[in-house]
């Protein structure tokens, strides 16, 4: 057994895993799978295959695809060349041209630039002619700027008599019953940043209570939920069945991780996170916004960035 068949075999075992399972997520055969974790390439189609099947085997059990082919260049073999086929140019025949189209050419030349020596003298005389004879404008200063305005005193009435019409019998304004009751803030899901390999987002609005649901949608999936960060607390850590909903309080950060995001649905008070749909894994951050400390999100998601670096 090569070492990256047994890599891949070692985290298939540890997420509880059969051959079985992988070929249902990957939909690569189960003898071609045999054949990664034994390093017998012969059996499989080609060099291109090879590297894909170790890439969509390695997402399905939570491996860094590039890390795992970069790490085990040597057992993978290079991806072939592309080759470039250098464009074959056609000179186009030349024309040949006869001495009288070569003289009506020139007659031609000659008459447009006539032609455009004469324009260029004509609007020069008719721009000087229409600069002598232009006057000065002038203003009708007896045309006044407005009407004769109301008096100061007029308006005063009319607006104490607009105030008397909003009060009641009991001297309390009138209140608008048309006026709307206030509503809650809705709920915002915002990338704030790349924390590690995990998208973190702030969910908001501050001081509103976030429900984050995560369903189970086209089939069995790895689902790892953490409390913090990718090192907190194990909320949730197992092959979750076609249909199944977790639901957690988001009183804090939650770290998400999925096995293939295309079967996983992720909201958050029924606001859908993006989680990219694909049919490999998913690792995201959210993180509730708290009241006063919008300005100091930017920090923490740098803290929670260096240590998710230090952890992976």
């Amino acid at each position: 057994m090569s070492e990256l068949g047994a890599l891949l075999q070692r985290a298939r075992e540890q997420r509880g895993l059969s051959l079985d399972d992988i070929q249902e997520t990957t939909k690569i055969r189960k003898r071609y799978l045999e054949a990664i974790e034994s390093g017998d390439h012969t059996i499989l189609p080609g060099p291109f295959y090879v590297r894909a099947f170790v890439k969509n085997y390695s997402e399905a059990v939570g491996l860094d695809p590039d890390e795992v082919l970069r790490l085990y260049q040597h057992e993978v073999p290079a991806a072939p060349a592309e080759q470039t086929v250098e464009p074959i140019t056609v000179r186009a025949p030349r024309r040949v041209k006869s001495q009288s189209s070569e003289r009506l050419g020139k007659i031609g030349f000659n008459v447009m630039m006539w032609s455009f020596l004469i324009l260029i003298v004509v609007v020069v005389w008719v721009f000087v002619i229409n600069r002598e004879t232009d006057e000065p404008k002038t203003v009708d200063q007896d045309t006044p700027i407005t009407e004769a305005s109301e008096p100061p005193a007029a308006i005063q009435e009319e607006e104490e008599e607009e105030e008397e019409e909003t009060t009641n019998i009991n001297g309390t304004p009138d209140v608008d019953p048309a006026t709307p009751a206030p509503t809650e803030a809705p709920t915002t899901v915002t990338f704030g940043s790349k924390v590690g390999k995990a998208d973190q987002y702030d969910i908001g609005p501050p001081g509103s209570v976030h429900k984050v649901e995560i369903k189970v949608v086209g089939g069995k999936n790895w689902i790892e939920v953490r409390a913090g960060s990718n090192t907190g607390e194990k909320l949730f850590y197992a092959n979750a069945e076609d249909g199944e909903v977790q639901s957690y309080d988001l009183t804090g950060p939650i770290y998400i991780n999925v096995g293939r995001s295309d079967f996983s649905e992720i909201t958050v008070n029924g606001v859908l996170v993006p989680d990219g749909d694909r049919a490999g894994s998913k690792k995201l951050l959210l993180t509730p916004v708290e009241a006063g400390n919008e300005a100091a999100d930017g920090t923490n998601a740098e803290v929670n960035a260096a240590e998710q670096t230090k952890t992976e």
